[in-house]
């Protein structure tokens, strides 16, 4: 059986966006981003989080850094009911850093590596699957993929909803925030399954 699956970017989208988050200690949750993934979870979707974290490859942080923030997420998240499947995160830059972390790689976005890694572990239908983050990049990873993109206005996502206007980058959906993306899937989805 296959699943339908929610990527979502991290900074910006789920957490407050802050330049290469380097510790726990500066993880501040969106308001209504845990209660939107517990709804997700409710609903019976894989969520899966989908992020670069260049900062690794440019020495601002390490991978160990990096795992303590995101238990630190994990457990904030639990705190409101609500769990992430998995965490992928790209470490690489193509022109930072050393081998290696300096590469041209498949996981970074707007490449789908992750979603391709994610989609195969956790059996998720990406057609059937919706890409949610705060940046054109991310909208261009759910192009990529076949999934449907969702702009988050929350973080960079005002000045990247121009961005993408401008570079003429198709949106599946723009919402308010993570809590307004997850309606409007379940809405879409339901939607689906009525006809």
């Amino acid at each position: 059986m296959s699943h339908i699956g929610i990527f979502l970017d991290r900074d910006g989208t789920i957490n407050e966006e802050v330049d290469y988050l380097s510790s726990p200690l500066d993880l501040r949750l969106i308001p209504g981003s845990a209660d939107a993934i517990h709804e997700a979870n409710e609903a019976g979707y894989k969520v899966v989080i989908i992020t670069n974290q260049s900062g690794i490859a440019r020495g601002i942080l390490t991978e160990d850094q990096l795992a303590e923030i995101h238990t630190a997420l994990l457990s904030t998240l639990l705190e409101h009911d609500a769990r992430v499947d998995a965490i992928l995160y790209c470490p690489h830059h193509p022109d930072f850093g050393v081998p290696p972390y300096r590469t041209s790689c498949n996981c970074r976005k707007p490449n789908t590596g992750m979603i391709d890694s994610a989609a195969k572990t956790l059996s998720i239908d990406v057609k059937k699957s919706f890409v949610i983050g705060d940046r054109m990049i991310d909208v261009q990873t759910g192009n990529n993929s076949g999934a449907t993109s969702v702009l988050v206005l929350t973080g960079y996502g005002k000045q990247e909803l121009k961005l993408c206007r401008e570079n003429e980058v198709p949106i599946g959906h723009v919402a308010d925030n993570l809590h307004d993306a997850v309606q409007f899937i379940k809405q879409t989805i339901n939607q689906e399954q009525s006809y």
